[in-house]
């Protein structure tokens, strides 16, 4: 066994620098969950401070409303696809006969399947939205994108910080408050007192805490940081391009919109969590998967 560990040393290494190994050195294993709480409490504290954000009727006017063989705003539907695409080819990848060479233990793709269908449905929920975009049907677009939101957080705790519990009960616990915040947010419209913060809440906090966990978690299996950035820097990009929606299309002369364009973005960001996982194939033959955390 000492051998083996010396073989695939290199693999396991791999993400893993100075700076990093020093702080998982520097503290315990409770410190470092502890860090990782009070970063959550006092993000959702700072979001509860906030006044109510309703959502901004002007947030349906999108830049290019042209329709095409009977599709309305036919460049935001079809767009949409790229999410299906992304979906269904992770699905296959994490349920098929490659799961095996990804996962060594099967418990692991549990949030990575769950994640890959939320991001199927998102086509489908955004295809629905933009068809005819309203508070309504908004509410269908953001859905799945919860679901997967909290999915994804669910398999990098169960990697980084604790396999039980992102494999275990943590993965439906977060989905629900995932769900629970749209829900939320869709009563307070009825009650014309609209309140987005807690979505907001579910939708960035994975993103603004990734970084602290890979900090204070180095060693992993799946969740390779360089991989991670690249989620970070499409997803960053598909905001900005949806910010900008009428100026890209300004830009762009008029042929496709910033919104457009976030659409693929957003499953670029969504095919780099898949690239992640597919890249361990070119390497199964070499590599073991380390116990790096509890459980």
């Amino acid at each position: 066994m000492g051998f083996l560990a010396g073989v695939y040393r290199p693999w396991y290494k791999a993400g893993l620098n100075q700076l990093e190994m020093q702080t998982a050195r520097q503290f315990s294993y409770t410190q470092r969950v502890s860090i990782l709480l009070v970063l959550l409490l006092v993000g959702l504290c700072a979001v509860t401070t906030l006044d109510p954000i309703p959502q901004d009727p002007d947030y349906h006017l999108f830049a290019d409303k042209r329709g095409l063989f009977g599709i309305p705003n036919f460049a935001d539907v079809v767009s949409s696809t790229g999410f299906a695409i992304v979906g269904v080819l992770g699905i296959a990848a994490v349920t098929g006969t490659s799961q095996r060479l990804i996962f060594s233990n099967p418990n692991f793709a549990r949030p990575y399947i769950v994640f890959f269908v939320g991001v199927s449905l998102v086509s489908l929920g955004s295809a629905y939205y933009h068809w005819d975009p309203g508070n309504e049907r908004l509410l269908w677009d953001r859905l799945p994108m919860s679901v997967a939101f909290m999915a994804f957080m669910s398999a990098v705790i169960a990697d980084r910080v604790h396999a039980n519990t992102g494999n275990g009960w943590l993965l439906p616990v977060l989905i629900v408050l995932g769900v629970s915040s749209l829900l939320y947010w869709h009563h307070t419209e009825h009650l014309q007192r609209g309140d987005l913060r807690f979505y907001a809440f579910v939708q960035f906090s994975p993103i603004a805490i990734l970084p602290f966990i890979l900090w204070l978690f180095p060693k992993y299996n799946y969740v390779r940081g360089r991989y991670i950035a690249w989620v970070v820097a499409w997803y960053g990009l598909s905001k900005v391009l949806e910010h900008f929606d009428a100026e890209v299309f300004e830009l762009l002369d008029y042929t496709v919109s910033g919104h457009t364009l976030k659409h693929l973005a957003a499953a670029a960001s969504a095919f780099a969590i898949l690239r992640m996982l597919t890249a361990r194939l070119d390497y199964h033959s070499q590599e073991i998967d380390l116990p790096a955390n509890p459980g």
